[in-house]
């Protein structure tokens, strides 16, 4: 595969595109987390503005089947509904490998080096939620296993484009926010606590599975964080119970009914284009059910304009979503 940065004096701007990486280092948060960094010179291109805020951005992870080299990626031009998209699809599972989708944790833009100082590359870091109970999907045990030298492809935005694809989070004006996620939206959470402006407020609420999992969060906002240990509980009761109790409905307010979605075989996900007005704004996201519960009791009791919540069923227990 062509390097990003070797076509970059001539090539034709993409919004996403393949990008060759590598690990660069490998550390363990917590019992259920690890945190995966990577580093490659196609990083130069990579992200989502000139700041390197990544919020929610979400990327594609291609995981090669074993014994198989990836498919050629070069041609990565655009959304998942190009034709190398449905090519890709087209080939074995056993040739092509899988595709995962996972949320940066933070980008570090390079600098280049100077007659005093050696330059420093460019690096992104990718938190992975660990299954300990013996039931992991490929990137997780990939995760497990990662060692430095290991090699990457990843499917994500070009800097160079100007307007993101794969960034929900959008917020407008709104003076609070509700972000509320499983351990699958932590990396998300934090990315989006980072940065947020002192005058927001609100809460984020996040359940993982054990309290060793607790991570310290970074903001500048008055977001109040709330961690959960699931333990032995339901998966997402702790986090329903939770959010019942920071957003209490009105006596007499009771919103639309949103329609029902079938997550069995419906992706459930709706991310409006802006909040409206500066009131309450929410972001949710983690496993389907979960979600579209908490979805439905924001917007059908608490009565919060549809608009200004974003949700996103990262995951259906008991399947293996595509890509």
């Amino acid at each position: 595969m062509t390097s990003a940065v070797e076509e970059a004096g001539t090539e034709t701007l993409r919004p996403i595109r393949a990008f060759e990486l590598r690990v660069s280092a490998v550390q363990q948060l917590s019992p259920h987390f690890r945190r995966i960094t990577f580093t490659g010179p196609d990083l130069e291109l990579f992200g989502s503005n000139a700041e390197g805020r990544t919020l929610d951005l979400r990327i594609k992870l291609m995981l090669p089947s074993p014994g198989h080299p990836l498919p050629e990626l070069s041609h990565v031009c655009g959304s998942l509904q190009e034709d190398w998209y449905h090519n890709w699809r087209m080939l074995d599972e056993s040739v092509r490998g899988v595709m995962r989708t996972f949320t940066v944790r933070s980008l570090r833009r390079g600098t280049p080096g100077s007659d005093s100082l050696e330059p420093v590359p460019a690096e992104l870091d990718i938190d992975f939620a660990l299954h300990l109970d013996g039931v992991s999907g490929p990137a997780s045990e990939w995760a497990a296993e990662a060692q430095p030298g290991d090699a990457m492809t990843i499917i994500g935005p070009c800097a160079r484009w100007g307007e993101c694809v794969g960034i929900e989070f959008v917020p407008g004006f709104a003076q609070r926010v509700l972000l509320v996620g499983d351990e699958t939206a932590v990396p998300a959470v934090a990315a989006i606590l980072e940065s947020l402006p002192a005058h927001v407020g609100g809460h984020a609420v996040l359940e993982v599975p054990e309290a060793a999992d607790f991570q310290e969060m970074s903001t500048s906002s008055g977001v109040e964080v709330r961690w959960l240990a699931r333990g032995v509980g339901a998966h997402g009761g702790a986090l329903a119970a939770e959010v019942r109790s920071v957003v209490v409905p009105a006596a007499c307010d009771r919103g639309e009914d949103p329609e029902d979605v079938d997550i069995d075989s419906t992706i459930l996900w709706e991310t409006p284009a802006a909040a409206t007005g500066h009131g309450l704004y929410a972001w949710i996201a983690g496993e389907a059910a979960v979600i579209r519960d908490l979805r439905r009791y924001l917007v059908r009791e608490v009565g919060m304009d549809r608009n200004a919540v974003a949700f996103m069923g990262y995951w259906r227990q008991g399947q293996a979503l595509p890509g």
